[in-house]
């Protein structure tokens, strides 16, 4: 199977911080990637490297047959093709739901205002929030607020989704709201990254788990062959901290 995502001995430095340390994933369609690892480890500079939001210093990152680190890049097109999910849900606020959910497709993709609205209460009823479509992100919940801003990023249709600690900010109630959203896309073979510390997410959705330290990707396998039997003392020592605190 074609790979979705491929990331080849990338590296990234802010002066003299190593921030990724010759990092190579490959990612294939379907695949629900989990990203662990304690913070500074260098999963969410990852993420934003895999749709441009930071340049690596070396290497190269694919989106199926696009070279998306290319100086010649179409970044424009990469974001349309990369949904981020944020720890801060980063809706607008001056725009009601179904108003930030279909800005990007009518300025972008130059979808007509009734179809993208048409989408874009599809996208609200699949992740619970359709007789919220009128209402402004203040009249919202951290947690709906954060599935309002999955069912923006789905309204570009893309290729993959990248989700940074998107449930970080919210308390545990709302969490599982954005989790069982999550679970769905799963489960409909949507190609996802995830960097979170939600255990229970990886062990119910995700195929691979990816454990970094220090810059580096230091081991990755199924969810029950990282969490039951680690190979790599330092994926059994973080494993070991994070399940019993």
């Amino acid at each position: 199977m074609q790979s979705r995502v491929k990331i080849v001995n990338v590296s990234k430095n802010f002066g003299d911080v190593v921030a990724l340390n010759n990092v190579s994933l490959e990612v294939k369609k379907g695949d629900v990637f989990f990203i662990i690892g304690s913070s500074g480890s260098g999963k969410s500079t990852l993420l934003r490297c895999i749709n441009r939001l930071e340049n690596v210093t070396s290497g190269d990152i694919w989106i199926e047959n696009e070279l998306v680190t290319g100086n010649k890049a179409n970044i424009r097109k990469i974001r349309e093709e990369t949904g981020m999910v944020f720890q801060s849900f980063n809706l607008f606020p001056h725009l009601n739901v179904i108003d930030n959910i279909t800005l990007a497709p009518r300025m972008v993709k130059k979808i007509r205002r009734e179809d993208a609205e048409e989408t874009g209460r599809a996208l609200l009823k699949r992740v619970g929030l359709l007789d919220k479509e009128r209402a402004y992100p203040e009249q919202l919940s951290g947690g709906q607020q954060q599935r309002v801003a999955i069912a923006r990023a789905l309204a570009m249709n893309p290729k993959v989704m990248l989700f940074d600690e998107p449930t970080s900010a919210l308390d545990p109630e709302m969490t599982k709201e954005v989790l069982d959203v999550m679970k769905g896309l799963a489960n409909d073979g949507m190609t996802m990254i995830v960097v979170s510390h939600e255990m229970g997410f990886a062990r119910a959705a995700a195929n691979k788990v990816v454990y970094m330290d220090n810059a580096e990707v230091i081991e990755i396998g199924t969810p029950k062959q990282i969490f039951k039997s680690p190979k790599k003392e330092r994926t059994r020592q973080f494993l070991k901290n994070i399940l019993t605190t």
